[in-house]
This record gives structure tokens, sequence and C-alpha cells, in this order.
């Protein structure tokens, strides 16, 4: 968490980092899902997975995604802030909302990218160099559809065999989502060359790019 909050006041300040690795955690072939989303107009899912500066960008190139804002879910409004987040005393999970067309992509299929490209579903409270329960992997069904298609798939995650270690992903129950600052919005777009994002989550977006060249989009879809 220190680490990160270092990055952020020096990308602030418009410091360029240079030579930083460009590897990232490993990728996974998370399985087509067997149970598909049956959905109609616009749709808003809500996904936790680690620093949501990846999660967004990672929807942010995704066709058929309208928006991804990155925030906080699961704990109150007054502690609704990245330094009271950050430092793991609040109950909530930094969080990406996505406003989705499911007649270009489904949330099966959103949820298949998440876990192939986006976060370690084996990982407790962690994910790359951030530790604490705020950088949980979380799916926050927002219907009841949802609900059903993300039960089914964390059990076809479990009997696949893609990962050696448990599924510990948690469905959440939805609360409010909270906007985070305005500075964390469309981060990896606004400082590619800032440390952490060339470090974890510029290599996320290239493993889209590659695994899932049918829903890449080359564009950021900001705000």
């Amino acid at each position: 968490m220190k680490f990160k909050a270092a990055l952020i006041a020096a990308a602030l300040s418009a410091t360029v980092f240079v030579n930083v690795p460009a590897t990232a955690e490993e990728f996974f072939d998370a399985p087509v899902a067997m149970r598909q989303a049956d959905e109609t107009g616009l749709q808003t899912a809500i996904f936790a997975g680690g620093c949501f500066w990846g999660i967004e960008a990672i929807f942010a190139h995704t066709n058929g995604v309208h928006s991804a804002v990155s925030g906080y879910h699961g704990g109150t409004q007054r502690q609704a802030s990245y330094r009271l987040v950050a430092s793991g005393v609040t109950d909530h999970a930094e969080a990406v909302r996505v406003v989705y067309d499911p007649s270009v992509i489904r949330y099966d299929q959103l949820l298949q990218i998440l876990f192939s490209v986006g976060a370690d579903p084996t990982l407790l409270n962690r994910q790359g160099p951030d530790r604490g329960p705020q950088y949980r992997s979380a799916i926050v069904p927002l219907s009841a559809e949802q609900r059903a298609v993300a039960q089914a798939y964390l059990r076809q995650m479990g009997r696949s065999g893609v990962w050696d270690d448990p599924i510990v992903v948690a469905i959440e129950d939805p609360k409010r989502f909270y906007e985070a600052e305005a500075y964390h919005q469309d981060f990896a777009y606004k400082n590619p060359d800032n440390a952490y994002i060339r470090r974890w989550d510029a290599p996320k977006v290239r493993a889209l790019r590659e695994m899932f060249p049918q829903f890449y989009r080359s564009e950021y879809k900001t705000g």
C-alpha cells in the first residue's frame, strides 16, 4: 500500500519513471462460461480484483463497455476516501463499476476476462504488490441473473483445473458504490509512464489484446 501511495504522489507531481520491468502476475485461460447471461439493454456490474487502476484499464479497453469507473464498495460513505480505504481499516474494496451492452459482451464474458487477465482468483486479500482486505477479489451481482451466472461460473472455475489452488472469490451483496477521487479516474490512461502502471497494469491490457482480440478495443473509453 505504501508503494502504491508513493507512486500516486509521484504521478501527481508529473514524475516520469523509466527502466521499470513490464511484467505482471500470471495470466490464466479462464474457461468459457457454460451458463451464459441472458440480459438486454445497458447493464451495470461491479467487480473487485485488487487495485482498481488495472481493472478499470482492462474494461476501458473492452468492446461493449460504455464506462468503467473506479470506486469503493462495501463500506460507509463517511469512510469512502482513499486515505482510509488504503489503510485497510474500512470494509470497502477497491472496485470498478462497469456499464456494458450485453448485445456486444455478456456478463459471463466480462467474468472470463476478469479472471483471465485481471485478477488471480486464488489470492485472498491481495493482488500483485498490494496487500489487505481492500484488495480482495469480489463479484457484486446487481440482479438475480448476474448472481446466478456468477455462482455458476465460480463453481465452474473451481472444477476447471486451470488453477492449482482453491478459488477464494467472494460474491458480495450490493451496497452503495462510492466513486473514487477524480485523480484515480482513468489513471492508467493519464499516467502511462507511472511505474506501477507499467509494472502491473499495462501487461494486463496487453494480455487482453492477445488473449481476447475479439473483445479488445484499442481506444481507452474514458469516463
